[in-house]
């Protein structure tokens, strides 16, 4: 009998219960209120890169969520491209352009999770908890969460790597996931990721 899938066919090998969401970090801010968006962003954007650097060092992986700006193809390096050119937000992309060993995910809708491919890679990444950050933090931050609450999963929402439209609006979503989806909404820096223990001995002696 084969043995049994466990990395997604070699696509999801990291193993961590942390992974961090960067949600619609590579955004062309093409729509109304854009620039008051940038304005919360590009602060923003420097504290999430600090963490996405912290969660490389510790072998946590790092996923972006993210619409598919321009015209639909399942293709985000092209979705990259893009925003990274012809938006108004070239150096918050440029800042958190993805690396090789991210992962992604493109979504039709605000959440995350409706009609994508992340439930099942977060399987396969052994996650617990994740760590959800981006834009915005009153919509598709908040929809995320909320379905990621319900699939049982532990949140952090650090309150300096997200950002709505103005502050009252992001403290008003930051409270929300806080006092109904149990999120801990403390600053990036204190969040404390350790690398993930080694389990390779531990598989090798079942298989004996």
């Amino acid at each position: 009998m084969p043995e049994k899938n466990i990395d997604l066919h070699g696509s999801a090998p990291d193993k961590h219960k942390f992974a961090l969401l960067l949600i619609d970090v590579i955004n062309d801010f093409d729509f109304p209120e854009a620039d008051q968006l940038l304005k919360h962003a590009r602060p923003m954007t420097r504290n999430l890169l600090r963490l996405k650097q912290r969660a490389q060092k510790a072998g946590v992986p790092v996923v972006y969520v993210n619409d598919n700006f321009g015209r639909w193809k399942s293709d985000f390096r092209r979705t990259v491209e893009h925003c990274a050119r012809n938006g108004r937000g070239r150096e918050v992309v440029k800042l958190l352009r993805p690396e090789e060993n991210d992962y992604f995910v493109l979504k039709p809708k605000h959440s995350g999770f409706f009609s994508t491919t992340l439930e099942t890679l977060l399987r396969y990444l052994e996650t617990q908890t994740l760590i959800l950050t981006g834009i915005a933090g009153n919509f598709c931050v908040l929809f995320t969460a909320n379905d990621a609450y319900m699939r049982d999963f532990n949140l952090f929402v650090p309150s300096d790597c997200t950002v709505s439209n103005t502050k009252k609006e992001n403290d008003s979503a930051l409270a929300l996931m806080r006092k109904f989806l149990k999120a801990d909404t403390r600053s990036s820096s204190g969040i404390v990721l350790r690398a993930a223990q080694k389990k390779s001995q531990k598989r090798r002696n079942r298989l004996q």
